[in-house]
């Protein structure tokens, strides 16, 4: 029975609700056949073992529970004519979100084999959980779902990242109790800090509340109700509660519940946007409680089932074996009456389908659960219009994320009226270089204000909060409904995402698969801050290995750029905000850099991705001696610092430079569509001249995208080697065996005939390094030779 709800205005009527629990008892049914049933999908004979799966997989405990909500959000969609996405947090809840999008056809428009009728049904029954179907949570495939139900913790992070500048939308977000012990989705409860009432949509939580886990009770769900309200109210919500077993009571509270949420939401909104209202509003949450494994089997084998963690997958595990629980099964299904629910070829009776919206506005048809339909192409400036003049190489320096920032700013100018652009980033974006933006937007903020506070607007599009995760979260929702973003972050601590960009890889490269979804704006990572400056900070701060993360994933989403310069970095900004269906991850420093290239050299060198660098290079006949390669700011830097020692001590060598923007040219073209074919790889890196890489991450990753090359064996690799400290900045490179002189200590080690020859000019390289400790341990800074170094080649 419904708890402290105001009278509904709309009572239910009983023609309703018959219709109501038609339609919902019509999504059990279909739910539990797709758990259990290979054949004789509306028991038109006895059931036998020949008419169930092999294997039972899939979880009912969840799914009566969010049938209802799919239910009686069809009925307020319906009713009001509300734009509603909805997110379904409970893990492995893909029966009922399969079952409710076939019931109101949406499932057989996407999947035109999967009829609304008897074949129909038996094949939808046939491929859950079934080799070559479909997975048991909600995944890409499922019509009406921009949330990947695999992983717990993010459903209210996409749930806002989706209602963000989305201001006719209401998301509701069934949040399961399972799922609400995770950090993540604790964290998201501060989300409504940041939602404008006037620019953006709603978000309506309903925290469904069924008591277990896999085999554990929950916490929310043992909580008194006066310390779960104040959670609720801490948290800046109302909650409304509701809970029941009995049908009819169970949906009268369901509809009031919603009709209440609703019309406090439409009020909330009316003031802000009608009245200029400031006030942040306590939006509404729902607290359903109903139990687990709702009208399942209530006992098995002796032993409670239905409200008790035993319901959480297959309740009747033995039914090819047992005939007992094969009669149960069947007495289960039978109970649901279908006969009452489908007509004999299958097809949903009419007043099944009573409450159901039509059109767009079906919760499996809307285009907010398919972005790309809705995405508009970026106004983006020309690169030119921010490029750095560079009349020769190395003899200038500028903050390459400083520049982008002015860049940014007019992506945001540009977009101010159409709102589908956001920078998010963990309290970041200035520390990043980037605050230029906020000469076209400030930081969205909802919560109170000082006068010292600076930047903060609660109509702003910066968003800004220390949770790494929140802010992946955010921008996924918002990507995945049609916009574009920006994920600005420290490089060391991306990696607290690790496990979210692995799921939304997986759903990229799953929906690349699936001709119904269009392609939505890529997720574009600026990771600056990086390890060859965060000397400062220490080694807690240094770390590069998101790179090797990423490039674990399914090569035709992801990319990696690792820009030296500030035009480079323009160059690949342009590429990446343009793309679609891709994780681009950009590796720059924001402190001053050399430039390198002026804007038509960037420009041609980032289309290629890897490239010689004539200026640089000493082997004008196109067969050098050596060839030194560098991926990264800082590595570029010193490698063109080793090329001009070595064009000093040793002139007759012959050195070509190579310089790498796009880290997936090293792969094979086999193994990544934009890596280079072996023809192109041995033109630029030779097949049996020794390569001397520096490289800005784990050297060995080099080693493992370069591992079939023919030259391979010639290959010696210099990166960051997990030696780092509180240090100067050359120093970094030094520990690391990075640093000029040791590159220069390479090449005579490596190369023919030079290990007698230079042996002198190694020396004098190995004493460099040792002038180089003793003077940071004197002196607090690096060698006048090295902070006052230019190209000048």
């Amino acid at each position: 029975m419904a708890e402290n709800i105001a009278s509904p205005t709309n009572a239910l009527g009983d023609d309703e609700l018959r219709a109501l629990d038609a339609h919902w008892r019509a999504a059990n049914y279909l739910s539990a056949g797709q758990i259990y049933l290979l054949s004789n999908p509306l028991l038109t004979e006895p059931l036998s073992t020949e008419h169930v799966k092999p294997r039972l997989l899939g979880h009912w405990g969840t799914s009566p529970g969010l049938n209802l909500v799919y239910t009686h959000l069809n009925r307020v969609i319906k009713t009001r004519g509300a734009d509603v996405l909805a997110i379904w947090g409970p893990g492995h809840g893909g029966p009922s979100v399969v079952a409710n999008s076939w019931l109101e056809g949406s499932y057989t428009e996407v999947y035109p084999d999967v009829t609304r009728d008897l074949a129909g049904m038996r094949r939808m029954f046939r491929q859950f959980s079934f080799p070559g179907g479909v997975p048991s949570h909600v995944a890409p495939e499922f019509p009406g779902s921009v949330h990947e139900g695999g992983e717990l913790g993010y459903c209210l992070a996409h749930a806002y990242g989706a209602a963000f500048d989305n201001p006719a939308l209401v998301v509701a977000c069934v949040i399961g109790d399972g799922e609400a012990e995770t950090g993540p989705l604790a964290a998201s409860w501060h989300s409504n800090k940041f939602l404008d009432p006037v620019h953006d949509g709603a978000v309506l939580p309903i925290v469904h509340l069924n008591g277990y886990k896999i085999a554990n009770p929950t916490v929310l769900a043992r909580l008194p109700r006066a310390e779960l309200d104040a959670l609720m109210r801490g948290y800046g919500h109302e909650p409304i509660h509701m809970s029941g077993s009995d049908p009819a009571e169970v949906h009268r509270a369901m509809a009031a519940a919603l009709d209440l949420a609703f019309d406090r939401i439409a009020e909330f909104q009316r003031a802000a946007r009608e009245e200029g209202a400031r006030e942040r509003p306590r939006w509404p949450v729902i607290v359903l409680r109903t139990p687990k494994g709702w009208t399942g089997p209530r006992e098995v084998d002796g032993v409670p089932v239905e409200d008790t963690w035993r319901s959480h997958q297959v309740p009747l595990s033995g039914v090819r074996d047992n005939p007992e629980h094969l009669r149960m099964l069947e007495e289960w299904l039978r109970s649901y009456r279908p006969e009452e629910l489908f007509a004999p070829d299958g097809h949903p009776l009419p007043h099944v389908l009573a409450c159901v919206p039509e059109g767009s506005r079906r919760l499996g048809a809307t285009p907010h659960a398919n972005g790309g339909l809705m995405l508009r192409e970026l106004p983006l400036p020309a690169p030119e219009d921010f490029a750095v003049p560079v009349e020769r190489p190395g003899a200038t320096l500028h903050e390459p994320t400083r520049v982008l920032g002015a860049y940014v700013e007019e992506v945001m100018a540009r977009t101010s009226a159409r709102r589908d652009f956001r920078l998010v980033g963990p309290d970041e974006t200035a520390s990043n270089r980037l605050d230029a933006v906020y000469g076209a937007t400030g930081k969205a903020w909802q919560a109170e204000t000082l006068g010292v506070d600076e930047h903060l607007d609660p109509h702003g599009r910066v968003l800004e909060i220390l949770s790494e995760q929140l802010c992946q979260g955010w921008l996924e929702g918002y990507l995945l409904t049609g916009r574009h973003g920006l994920f600005s972050c420290y490089e060391a601590f991306v990696h607290i995402v690790d496990s979210m960009v692995n799921q939304h890889i997986k759903w990229l490269r799953t929906a690349r698969g699936l001709t119904w979804r269009a392609p939505v704006a890529s997720l574009n990572y600026l990771l600056t801050s990086h390890v060859w400056r965060q000397e400062h900070n220490g080694f807690s701060h240094q770390d590069p290995g998101f790179v090797d993360h990423v490039l674990n994933k399914s090569p035709e989403v992801v990319r990696i750029y690792l820009p030296p310069d500030t035009n480079t970095l323009l160059c690949v900004s342009d590429t990446v905000l343009r793309s679609r269906d891709l994780v681009n991850v950009v590796v720059v420093g924001k402190q001053p850099c050399f430039d390198w290239l002026p804007l038509d050299r960037a420009e041609a060198h980032c289309a290629r991705g890897a490239g010689i660098w004539e200026w640089a290079s000493t082997d004008d006949d196109g067969d050098p001696n050596v060839v030194l390669a560098c991926a990264g700011d800082v590595p570029t830097l010193e490698v063109l610092a080793a090329a001009k020692l070595l064009r000093t001590h040793l002139p007759d060598l012959k050195v070509r430079v190579v310089n790498v923007v796009d880290l997936t040219r090293l792969l094979s073209r086999e193994d990544h569509p934009k890596g280079l074919t072996d023809f192109e790889y041995d033109g630029l890196f030779t097949r049996d001249k020794p390569v001397i890489f520096a490289y800005h991450g784990y050297p060995w990753l080099i080693h493992r995208l370069t591992y079939r090359r023919a030259g391979h064996g010639n290959l010696h690799v210099r990166g960051y080697r997990e030696a780092g400290t509180t240090t100067t900045p050359f120093d970094m490179v030094v520990m690391n065996d990075l640093d000029r002189y040791r590159l220069v200590m390479d090449v005579v080690d490596r190369v023919p005939g030079l290990a007698v020859r230079a042996a002198r000019v190694r020396q004098a390289m190995a004493d460099a390094r040792t002038r180089h400790h003793s003077y940071i341990r004197a002196h607090g800074t690096d060698l006048p030779e090295v902070t006052e170094w230019t190209w000048a080649g």
